[in-house]
């Protein structure tokens, strides 16, 4: 009996992959994004706990299955005491604009998502040293995805002082051999990944790495700031597109193809458009908007050194493609000052709503003094922040309408759209 269960779960998962596999790659422009399940229909769980684990926090409320709905009643600092968090259960919205003033900010460990049609919006996440000593193997990300997940999207988070990388949309060991896709990471501040800190490799400040095999990547609208590389890195057998980003004192390298190549490995596919790189004070002299060789189109993506002259796109010129390989549908392309403006006002977590880290990165990034750092005690140190309580009145109905109206309170305006219900 044990082994028809097990075929039969193994041949609906595959169903499902090859229904997921049909599906159009589309962008969204709404706050709350589609991913294949109603909201109204899910279980509502809210954290009323910033204890790392135990009744009421995150940790139980992602350990649940079936669609659900993950509101906060508290706001102010989790601290997972090193023990990152692991979203293994499919269809989750994890509703972040929800909590009360100033919001939630998870120290000391990351989120590890191998589910599939998953929304995490408005959390800020801060691994940190942990105050553990340089070199010593503790080397969280911020978010990253893992395993084969398919329609996620990370809106408006902050992710910083990740210790391997800050935020990664990736696929890694997908346990029904097909690699993970159509992840989105829109809004986010992916900033000061520690440098000379914990990692057991030594200096390793890294932004996103979307890992071999991974597809239809988007990575929209978000700042990149003081992360020695990987601002991001695509490596073979991916695809996706990089969009409309500000990539701010980067070490070594910007946007970025390469990594180990296997046998009968394809270059990146890539659409790279509308990118700005601004150079700060760690930034080699030498670095343009791109590096490596990718399948790649390019288009109005400019940079500057410190002495705002213009920097090359290619690092290595090569053949570029003359149109988009792939594309999302119905993703629109922002022109150069409505980029740094997007970026200045939106990008993040709660941008109306902004923590002092978070104000400082984005000052330091468009003011080219940001500088990379080697541990959170180099700048503000992990919050402290006395807990808020505040009480939901979670609708039965129009969930997406009431999420989109907390979206905008903390700072996505948009004049269609009601206050919160108190």
């Amino acid at each position: 009996m044990v082994s028809v269960i097990a075929t039969l779960s193994v041949a609906l998962s595959l169903t499902a992959s090859a229904r997921a596999e049909d599906k159009p790659w589309e962008w969204q422009t709404r706050r709350m994004p589609e991913v294949g399940f109603n909201p109204d229909q899910a279980e509502v769980y809210r954290v009323t706990s910033l204890a790392g684990k135990g009744d009421g926090t995150l940790r139980e409320a992602l350990a649940k299955e079936g669609p659900r709905l993950v509101v906060f009643e508290v706001g102010g600092v989790i601290d997972l005491e090193k023990k990152n968090l692991h979203l293994t259960e499919s269809q989750i919205v994890i509703a972040g604009q929800t909590a009360p003033s100033p919001g939630i900010t998870l120290i000391k460990g990351g989120l590890r998502i191998s589910a599939s049609q998953v929304v995490v919006s408005h959390l800020r996440v801060r691994p940190g040293d942990a105050g553990e000593p340089k070199g010593s193997g503790w080397n969280p990300d911020g978010i990253s995805t893992y395993g084969g997940p398919v329609d996620v999207w990370i809106d408006h988070c902050s992710v910083t002082w990740g210790i391997d990388e800050n935020l990664s949309p990736t696929s890694y060991k997908p346990p029904n051999g097909i690699p993970g896709h159509r992840m989105f990471v829109r809004n986010c501040i992916i900033a000061e990944g520690l440098n000379d800190a914990t990692h057991e490799e030594g200096p390793h400040s890294k932004g996103s790495l979307v890992f071999g095999g991974t597809k239809q990547v988007a990575i929209v609208r978000n700042l990149y700031c003081s992360n020695l590389e990987r601002n991001p890195l695509f490596q073979p057998d991916t695809s996706g597109v990089v969009v409309n980003n500000v990539i701010a004192n980067p070490g070594q390298r910007s946007i970025h193809a390469g990594g180990v190549k296997t046998d009968g490995a394809q270059r990146p596919l890539l659409s790279v458009v509308g990118n700005i790189v601004l150079f700060g004070k760690d930034t080699k002299k030498s670095s343009a908007v791109f590096e490596g060789t990718a399948d790649a189109y390019f288009k109005d993506n400019v940079g500057f050194n410190l002495r705002g002259q213009p920097i090359p796109e290619l690092r290595v010129p090569f053949e570029t493609l003359p149109e988009p390989p792939l594309w999302p549908e119905g993703l629109e392309v922002l022109g150069e000052a409505r980029t740094l403006w997007h970026i200045a006002r939106y990008a993040g977590a709660r941008p109306a709503d902004r923590d002092a880290t978070d104000t400082r990165i984005v000052r330091d990034a468009l003011s080219g003094t940001a500088r990379l750092i080697n541990s959170q005690d180099d700048v503000e140190g992990y919050p402290e922040i006395e807990p808020v309580h505040r009480a939901l009145d979670v609708p039965a109905e129009n969930r997406v309408h009431w999420l989109n109206a907390y979206s905008a309170e903390v700072g996505v305006p948009d004049t269609r759209s009601p206050k919160p219900v108190r």
